[in-house]
C-alpha cells in the first residue's frame, strides 16, 4: 500500500485501497513450486465492489513479483469484476538462477 500511495501522490491516480479482498486463507508461499503457488491462491481474491473497477483500466501494485501466482489471481478477479485491462506495477522481481542471466 505504501508503494501505491506514493505512486498515487506522484501521478494523481487514485488508490482503491480495499478494492480486492482475500476471501480464502492462503499458506506462506515461500518454498512452494510455481504450480503449488497457483493452486494456493486460486480463487483467493475477490473484488469487494465491482463498481470500483468496472469499465476501468486498473494498475495492480505488487511489491515483489516472484512467480506471478498472486498477481495472476488478482488480475483474474479484477477482470471478472469488469476491469477493461489490468497492468501490473511491481517494485522488485525475483529471477531464478539460469533463467535470464541472474546469478
Amino acid at each position: 500500500m505504501l508503494i501505491a500511495a506514493a505512486v498515487s501522490r506522484r501521478t494523481g491516480v487514485p488508490v482503491a485501497r480495499d478494492a480486492l479482498v482475500r476471501v480464502k486463507p492462503t499458506p506462506l508461499l515461500r518454498g512452494l513450486s510455481p504450480r503449488e503457488r497457483r493452486a494456493a491462491v486460486n480463487a483467493a481474491f475477490r473484488v469487494r465492489d465491482h463498481a470500483v473497477v468496472a469499465g476501468r483500466r486498473v494498475v495492480l501494485v505488487d511489491d515483489v513479483h516472484t512467480t506471478g501466482a498472486t498477481a495472476g489471481a488478482c488480475v483474474r478477479a479484477l477482470l471478472r469484476a469488469g476491469a477493461t485491462s489490468v497492468a501490473i506495477l511491481c517494485w522488485a522481481r525475483v529471477i531464478e538462477r539460469g533463467a535470464g542471466g541472474g546469478d
